[in-house]
């Protein structure tokens, strides 16, 4: 029994390395695992609710099943905020880590935040979304410092308490792992409550007094399978069925009636959270995709897996001027043939497009000032689609109706003459 603790550990603990790896070279720019980053649940949530498409299902579908089966096997497989706590668990060390009481606070705040991002906008949930405070670390943000920061000082005096009791998508998978086929159990008989197990625990989740684990919070990292020497708990089928509808006494009746009271009005305040920083954005220049500034504020998540993929370097990260990713043009352009930015985005911000789509929209429009044009036709020969003509003499003139507002003209003008505006909302053309 101890072997195949020891191995089920050992596999485990290899997948969520190997995962780790590969969402850390992501957003490093190196490697892009595309399928790992579309399962992220709160991205994959929020495509769910812009664009369902049935690949989108199935991947939610996929999350859902997993946890129903082995509990909440993703918080440490497939989580990479979740893996670095983990190693920085390791880290430091830590050896006790005592039984922590769950309470219904995280309920309340788990339903305020995903009602505001099923209200519109993304705002509230990224500052608490696992993925996108990875995304921030990886990405050397000082938002991301500070979480790191914090993160490893919560690690270093509570363990994976984070993953327990605040993170938004442990909650919700917490909810369906507590009826999950898969548990981790400790047999009573064999236990002589030497408290080695709950020692390691990283969430808390062992109450050696009662002889039980707390399914709901453990993220069945099976660390505690390999400290047992007596073999006294193990992973298997839950001895017996649980329903979520059975046992509910009034109070705890009163207590969920009240977190879908603040569910619904979290997604009312969401709607109107949305209008409000949809009136007060500055028009700005998005990558292909975003639509517009008021729709691309709502749904980018700030992770910045697109900022650290374009070849370019001419996506910017949010400042004070755009609390989004963004376009800053300088001695760089958008290149013709290229759509990474849409096909990394797996929040539903940047929608997924062809290349040929991607090479007709317009995302800005080219300006030229003649007050200090020298007519060198640099431009002219630059464009792409052709979009800036000139006769003999005179000065370039741009077809609004050709130019998408790539860049290139600007970047390759000797004088500075060329400038690219900004649209009001990107279109086909």
């Amino acid at each position: 029994m101890k072997n195949q603790n020891n191995i089920l550990y050992r596999i485990r603990l290899l997948v969520a390395f190997i995962v780790f790896c590969l969402c850390g070279l992501g957003f490093l720019g190196f490697y892009y695992p595309i399928p790992l980053m579309d399962i992220q649940v709160i991205p994959l949530l929020q495509r769910l609710i812009l664009n369902p498409t049935g690949l989108i299902v199935l991947s939610f579908v996929f999350i859902i099943l997993l946890t129903i089966l082995f509990g909440r096997i993703y918080c440490s497989t497939l989580c990479p905020f979740g893996i670095l706590q983990e190693f920085l668990f390791l880290l430091f060390r830590k050896k006790d880590n005592s039984y922590s009481l769950a309470t219904s606070v995280k309920y309340f705040f788990c339903a305020f935040l995903i009602g505001g991002l099923i209200g519109g906008t993304s705002l509230l949930i990224q500052r608490f979304d696992p993925y996108s405070l990875f995304g921030s670390i990886v990405s050397g943000t000082l938002w991301g410092g500070f979480v790191l920061f914090i993160i490893a000082g919560l690690v270093y005096w509570k363990g994976r308490y984070f993953c327990a009791q605040v993170c938004p998508v442990g909650t919700m998978l917490g909810i369906l792992s507590k009826y999950s086929i898969f548990q981790v159990h400790i047999d009573k008989k064999l236990c002589v409550a030497c408290a080695l197990c709950a020692r390691q625990c990283p969430t808390g989740s062992i109450n050696i007094k009662t002889g039980q684990v707390n399914n709901e919070t453990c993220v069945k990292c099976f660390k505690c399978l390999t400290k047992c020497a007596r073999g006294s708990i193990y992973y298997g089928k839950a001895k017996e069925k649980k329903n979520i509808f059975v046992d509910m006494d009034k109070r705890r009746w009163l207590t969920n009636s009240a977190i879908l009271g603040v569910f619904l009005i979290s997604i009312k305040g969401g709607f109107l959270l949305a209008k409000m920083l949809a009136t007060s954005v500055k028009k700005i220049i998005l990558p292909p995709g975003a639509r517009s500034s008021e729709e691309f504020i709502n749904k980018c998540l700030n992770c910045n897996l697109c900022v650290q993929n374009c070849p370019m370097g001419i996506l910017k990260k949010a400042n004070a001027t755009y609390p989004a990713i963004h376009i800053a043009f300088q001695k760089q352009y958008c290149q013709y043939d290229c759509k990474k930015c849409s096909d990394v985005c797996p929040s539903g911000a940047l929608r997924r497009m062809s290349l040929e789509e991607k090479q007709r929209t317009q995302i800005g429009l080219s300006q030229i000032d003649t007050g200090l044009c020298v007519k060198c036709g640099r431009c002219v020969r630059n464009c792409p689609r052709e979009a800036v003509t000139k006769k003999r003499g005179e000065f370039p003139i741009v077809s609004e109706q050709k130019c998408i507002g790539c860049g290139k003209c600007q970047s390759v003008c000797p004088v500075h003459a060329i400038s690219i505006k900004e649209v009001e909302t990107q279109k086909l053309l």
